[in-house]
């Protein structure tokens, strides 16, 4: 059940590990963790380990390689899939199917688009390109001379409606970022990436 998932994350410690491992770019081992966080190998594999089998994170082993190599490296990524929880239960993700399906049926992508924009001048608010895109959730991580975004915040919808999504997506950060967005798909986070300042 997703309440008991999500509720390992209540211990502070062991949601700084997944904050971290959420964050990095590649999967990341328990000596990794320990160091960035400045505890012990022990606990930090005790909290891996926890939050791997409340499902918030995956697991993969990597052949380690020099003088020391031997067992494969225990390596840990966050899960791919989304986690939420509504008291009383709500179906946003089937309506937005719904507006999406409607969207494509009646080719109103032209309006979805100018709404979004609209739409995301009123969320650009005060700060920068990265603290913007935080806000948002779509997890910036500079790659270069531009900003990739590791998170997709219409992940669901946009799985089964990429085309509608994407545009309104692409159309919501030009609104609130201005002409730097374009879309550039890669097989992780985002197909939009930002230019830098």
């Amino acid at each position: 059940m997703e309440v008991e998932s999500l509720a390992v994350l209540g211990e502070p410690q062991r949601r700084a590990v997944y904050e971290h491992v959420a964050a990095a770019a590649a999967p990341v081992s328990r000596d990794d963790v320990a160091e960035a966080l400045g505890i012990g190998r022990n606990l930090a594999a005790h909290h891996l380990d926890r939050l791997a089998e409340a499902g918030l994170l995956e697991t993969s082993f990597a052949q380690r390689s020099g003088p020391r190599a031997g067992r494969p490296s225990k390596l840990y990524r966050r899960a791919p899939h989304e986690l939420s929880v509504s008291l009383p239960p709500r179906g946003y993700r089937v309506l937005a199917e719904v507006f999406a399906d409607a969207v494509e049926e009646a080719g109103a992508e032209p309006a979805l688009y100018a709404a979004a924009r609209k739409q995301g001048s009123r969320l650009a608010g005060e700060g920068g390109t990265e603290e913007v895109l935080r806000r948002l959730g779509y997890e910036p991580y500079a790659d270069g001379d531009v900003w990739r975004l590791r998170n997709c915040p219409f992940d669901g919808v946009a799985r089964t409606h990429p085309g509608v999504v994407c545009g309104a997506n692409l159309a919501l950060l030009e609104g609130a970022l201005g002409p730097r967005v374009r879309i550039d798909p890669r097989p992780d986070g985002c197909c939009v990436v930002v230019d830098r300042d």
